[in-house]
């Protein structure tokens, strides 16, 4: 829940700045701003997503947004099962799963959200936790969705603990055998799984060179384009 019209000169410098680089870059404003950043970022290198959406196409939800309006307002991607929506909004792992039938019905590629919680990680509970996630969000049938797994360590965030690069790789690790159990060898190495646990400048380069990381998946260090960039630089 951050900016507003006046923060489109930082998109302005992220697009300007990611010309040339290597890695996709992806970004997911408030819905306030959605249309506006799609037209701006339109045909350039830059894509963009929507925070969440509703499940139902239309209908009498009052303050929720369809995957339709959002593909209407131009954007390609829909984060879904955010940790926030899960903790602020009691979403649950079936409310993911029908909203991944929504980006499907619209056309948007999914970008689902796992990832445990401190009392589940110090319980030795996190991959029991992140793989009823993977299994309760994630339709059997995935086609040509796009789907990308981002892996939150909800206990790292904003809490001062930092996981080592040897947990992030283990959980990642076992993220894509999961996905490979589930949907085969070839499909699991095509589905990008991104690393959601404060990356910023000073760590996203040795977060990024982890085996099965292959992104991630930016908060506060999103904010700033001179932030963001260097973030994507170390991505390439």
């Amino acid at each position: 829940m951050n900016g507003l019209r006046a923060q489109t000169a930082e998109l302005d410098a992220v697009i300007d700045g990611a010309r040339s680089a290597a890695a996709d870059v992806l970004i997911c404003p408030p819905m306030t701003l959605l249309a506006t950043f799609a037209e701006i970022a339109h045909g350039t290198t830059v894509s963009v997503g929507a925070q969440d959406c509703h499940w139902a196409a239309s209908g009498a939800h009052t303050g929720d947004v369809s995957a339709e309006m959002i593909a209407d307002a131009g954007a390609k991607y829909v984060i879904l099962g955010h940790s926030e929506r899960r903790a602020d909004h009691g979403e649950s792992d079936a409310d993911v799963l029908a909203k991944m039938g929504a980006a499907r019905r619209a056309g948007l590629a999914p970008v689902v959200c796992v990832g445990e919680s401190e009392a589940e990680r110090d319980a030795n509970r996190a991959e029991e936790v992140v793989a009823a996630q993977i299994d309760g969000s994630i339709p059997e049938q995935i086609g040509e969705t796009g789907l990308v797994i981002a892996y939150e360590p909800v206990w790292a965030i904003g809490t001062g603990r930092t996981p080592t690069t040897e947990e992030i790789a283990a959980m990642h690790a076992f993220i894509r055998a999961r996905l490979a159990n589930r949907f085969g060898a070839e499909a699991a190495v095509a589905i990008r799984v991104l690393y959601g646990g404060s990356v910023k400048p000073g760590n996203a380069a040795e977060i990024f060179a982890l085996e099965n990381v292959d992104g991630g998946l930016i908060g506060g260090a999103s904010l700033k384009a001179a932030d963001f960039l260097a973030v994507i630089e170390a991505a390439a």
